[in-house]
């Protein structure tokens, strides 16, 4: 299919016929002589006289080429274009930040795998949500570690890889041993400034009590809320350990449901699996898909057709000038 990108451009063809009928030809002031016996001088020459003033017919080759010259011209200013067919395009409709709590804490070796071993929790974790992670192909993800503070290890971005392979990097205590879980939700808030898409999730996973933040969990929560971000929370650990090593259920269920999320609780590696999963039902892939057709721009084809026009009638004026003069 082939459309023109300005087709207001086409009021121009009749333009060279309004100049032929509304302009009067072009006529030039030669300096002469004059001769009072002028007519005797062309009788005795016999000479054929004609009028002072010729206006010069052009050949009707001249006319049909110059006439299709101008057309191919205005139909290049039109732009032609083909348009190729549809192409589908498929972009994320939501943004998702994984804050993961790699303090002190979490070099405990309690997470029991399903053959029954015991696994570090951060090891463990990373296997889960590196599966997760791979799983939502074409969505842009954001990775949030955290411990005595919080830091961006990538911000939002469609390259999954580069979130499974600073996921895989990280250690315990890299960020501090100490666990500011309403740091981490404020430094999630401001990565998602960056996004433009209006469903934002955060999903915060943490194995202790909140103990170096600068502002409480649950008031970064409620800020949150006001910015429609929907965080899911997920809790590790033993919630029946003493001091910072307890992982702090009641926070982390209060920060979800002001949020309008959910909380979940994981005691061994199987456990964290079905978490992830249960929230990959509960927050599926959302997409926009997006409609265009390719255009292709073949304005070069009437400039290239023109051209070839105007060499030809070139050509065979000029062989008809050097045969008549032959003939004469």
């Amino acid at each position: 299919m082939i459309t023109l990108a300005f087709p207001w451009a086409l009021l121009a063809l009749p333009l060279p016929l309004l100049v032929f009928w509304l302009l009067p030809p072009h006529r030039e002031r030669v300096p002469a002589l004059r001769f009072p016996f002028f007519r005797r001088i062309a009788e005795t020459a016999s000479a054929k006289t004609g009028p002072g003033a010729v206006i010069l017919r052009r050949t009707a080759i001249q006319m049909v080429c110059a006439g299709i010259v101008w057309i191919l011209l205005v139909i290049a200013i039109a732009r032609p274009e083909r348009i190729g067919e549809a192409v589908e395009v498929e972009q994320s409709a939501r943004d998702v930040v994984l804050a993961i709590d790699i303090s002190g804490s979490m070099d405990a070796k309690d997470f029991n795998t399903p053959e029954g071993q015991s696994k570090q929790r951060l090891d463990a974790v990373r296997g889960v949500v590196g599966e997760f992670v791979a799983e939502r192909e074409g969505d842009r993800m954001a990775l949030i570690v955290f411990g005595s503070r919080a830091y961006v290890q990538a911000p939002l971005t469609e390259d999954l890889t580069t979130i499974t392979t600073l996921l895989d990097q990280t250690e315990v205590g890299m960020a501090g041993p100490h666990t500011a879980l309403g740091d981490a939700i404020g430094l999630s808030i401001r990565t998602f400034e960056a996004s433009d898409i209006d469903q934002r999730l955060l999903i915060l996973l943490s194995d202790g009590t909140d103990t170096a933040s600068r502002m409480s969990p649950v008031n970064a929560a409620e800020i949150a809320a006001g910015k429609e971000i929907e965080i899911f929370t997920i809790g590790v650990g033993d919630p029946d350990a003493a001091g910072e090593d307890r992982v702090d259920l009641e926070t982390l269920k209060t920060v979800a449901a002001r949020t309008g999320g959910s909380f979940f609780f994981a005691e061994d590696e199987r456990g964290l699996r079905e978490v992830y999963g249960r929230i990959d039902e509960l927050a599926p892939r959302l997409t926009n898909t997006l409609s265009y057709r390719p255009k292709t721009s073949i304005a070069y084809l009437p400039l290239l057709i023109a051209a070839l026009t105007g060499l030809i009638a070139l050509l065979v004026l000029s062989k008809g000038l050097r045969s008549g003069r032959a003939t004469t």
